[in-house]
C-alpha cells in the first residue's frame, strides 16, 4: 500500500487511525455505528440526540433561508450571532465581550479548536497538555499541527486528575493546555481546585488556555464556571463552545470562539482558508436560541439528568458500576463485573449480545493509558426516554 504522505499521515497516526500495515482504519464512531445498523441495535454510542431542538430555533432556520440569507455570510460571522455570543457570556458568566473583536463564528467547535491549535502552535518543541481519555479529534489536530500531545490522567470513578500529575505536565514547553469542561467522554465537571491550578500553571510557564465548553448548559449540581472568568485567567483563554449540545441542533456545525481580540485574530487568520465561513441561515437561528429564557436553559439540563438518573439505573440493574456524571451526554460503566476484559471486545459483541450500541473508553486514550480504562464503556443519555428504557431493557435481559 501506498505510504500516506506528509502532515496527514502524522495525523492519522496521532488519531490511531493507520495500522501497523499502514491501512487507513475508521474511527470507533464509524465502526459502532455499522454495527448498529447491521444488527438493529440502539445506538447509544455516539453523541446526538433523537430528537429536535427548540421551536423558535427551528423556525428562525426557516425564516432564514425564506428571507434569503443564504449566501456567504461576514467572515467572523453573522453580526447578529456575534452580538448573542456577546451577550450570552455577559448573562451566564459576567464576561464583558467587544462582538466585533472578541468573538469568531466556526464551523462548529471541533473547527474552533482545530483552528486554534494551527494558529498557536509554532513548531515540533511545542506541546499541548490535555486530560486523558480525551475527545478523539484532539490528538489528530495536536498531530496535524505538529506539536507532541502530553496527557493527563482521569482515573474512575469520579475523572479528578491528580495535581501534582498535571504540574508534572506543564513545562515551559507548553504551548496550550486544552481543557474539556463538563468533560467528554467521562461526565466529570473538573473540581475548582482544578481550575485555579490550570490558571496558575498557564502563568506560570506562559501557556494558552483553550477551553472546550460544548457541554456548558448541561451540568447538573452547579453552575457552570468557563476558566475565562477566573483572576488572571481572560489574557491567556480562549472560550469555545456550540449551538449543537444545547439548542439539539448538531449537524448545523455553528460554534464560536471567544477571548482576547489577538487571539481571536490568530485563529481567524487559519479559520478563514479551513470553513471560510459557514451556515449562514442556521447562524440567526442560533442567535434566537442564546437569547431563550432561563427557564429553557435551565429546563434541558433537568431534562437530561432525568435521563442521566434513567439510563444509570438501568446499567446498575444490568450488571455495570456506574460513575455518576456531573455534566455532559455521557456516563461511564465499568463492565468488569459482567466478565468483560477488553472494553473493546465487550462493545464490538454487545450489539448481538443484547442490542445495544456503546462505545469503549480505551478509543479515547493513548496506547500507554488503555489499560487504565480496559473495561469502562461510555454509554450516551441523549435519547428519547422509551429508547434508554428499551435500552435498559434489553441490557437486563442479556448481559
Amino acid at each position: 500500500m501506498r505510504q500516506i504522505p506528509g502532515a496527514w499521515h502524522r495525523t492519522a497516526v496521532g488519531a490511531g487511525l493507520v495500522g501497523a500495515d499502514g491501512a487507513i482504519r475508521p474511527t470507533i464512531f464509524a465502526e459502532m455505528s455499522a454495527l448498529a445498523a447491521k444488527t438493529g441495535a440502539i445506538n447509544l454510542g455516539q453523541g446526538f440526540p433523537d430528537e429536535d431542538g427548540p421551536a423558535e430555533v427551528l423556525e428562525a432556520a426557516r425564516a432564514a433561508i425564506a428571507n434569503g440569507v443564504n449566501q456567504y455570510p461576514p467572515g467572523r460571522g453573522i453580526p447578529d450571532l456575534l452580538s448573542a455570543v456577546a451577550e450570552h457570556q455577559a448573562r451566564f458568566y459576567g464576561l464583558r465581550l467587544d462582538p466585533g473583536r472578541d468573538v469568531l463564528i466556526t464551523a462548529g467547535a471541533t473547527e474552533a479548536l482545530a483552528a486554534a491549535l494551527l494558529a498557536l502552535i509554532e513548531g515540533p518543541d511545542d506541546e499541548v497538555v490535555v486530560f486523558e481519555p480525551y475527545y478523539d479529534s484532539y490528538a489528530a489536530v495536536v498531530a496535524l499541527a505538529g506539536a507532541r500531545l502530553v496527557t493527563v490522567p482521569l482515573r474512575w470513578p469520579d475523572f479528578q486528575p491528580d495535581l501534582d500529575e498535571l504540574r508534572d505536565a506543564v513545562t515551559d514547553r507548553t504551548r496550550v493546555i486544552l481543557v474539556n469542561d463538563p468533560h467528554n467522554p467521562t461526565g466529570a465537571v473538573f473540581s475548582a481546585e482544578v481550575r485555579d491550578e490550570v490558571v496558575r500553571l498557564a502563568d506560570r510557564h506562559d501557556a494558552v488556555i483553550i477551553t472546550d465548553e460544548v457541554y456548558e448548559h448541561l451540568v447538573f449540581r452547579a453552575p457552570h464556571v468557563p476558566i475565562a472568568t477566573l483572576p488572571g485567567a481572560w489574557e491567556r483563554t480562549l472560550t469555545i463552545s456550540s449551538g449543537g449540545k444545547t439548542f439539539s441542533t448538531t449537524g448545523w456545525k455553528i460554534g464560536w470562539v471567544s477571548g482576547p481580540a489577538d487571539l481571536v485574530d490568530a485563529v481567524l487568520a487559519v479559520k478563514q482558508f479551513l470553513t471560510y465561513v459557514n451556515g449562514s441561515p442556521f447562524q440567526p437561528a442560533i442567535a434566537t436560541g442564546l437569547r431563550l429564557p432561563d427557564a429553557f436553559f435551565a429546563g434541558i439540563a433537568a431534562t437530561l439528568r432525568a435521563k442521566r438518573d434513567l439510563l444509570g439505573a438501568g446499567l446498575r440493574s444490568a450488571g455495570f458500576d456506574v460513575s455518576t456524571p456531573a455534566g455532559s451526554y455521557f456516563t461511564v460503566a465499568d463492565a468488569r463485573g459482567l466478565g468483560a476484559v477488553d472494553a473493546a471486545d465487550f462493545c464490538c459483541a454487545l450489539p448481538e449480545r443484547a442490542g445495544v450500541v456503546a462505545i469503549p473508553l480505551t478509543a479515547f486514550a493513548t496506547p500507554a493509558r488503555r489499560g487504565d480504562y480496559a473495561t469502562l464503556v461510555r454509554f450516551a443519555a441523549c435519547k428519547r426516554v422509551e429508547v434508554l428504557e428499551e435500552a435498559a431493557s434489553r441490557l437486563s435481559r442479556s448481559v
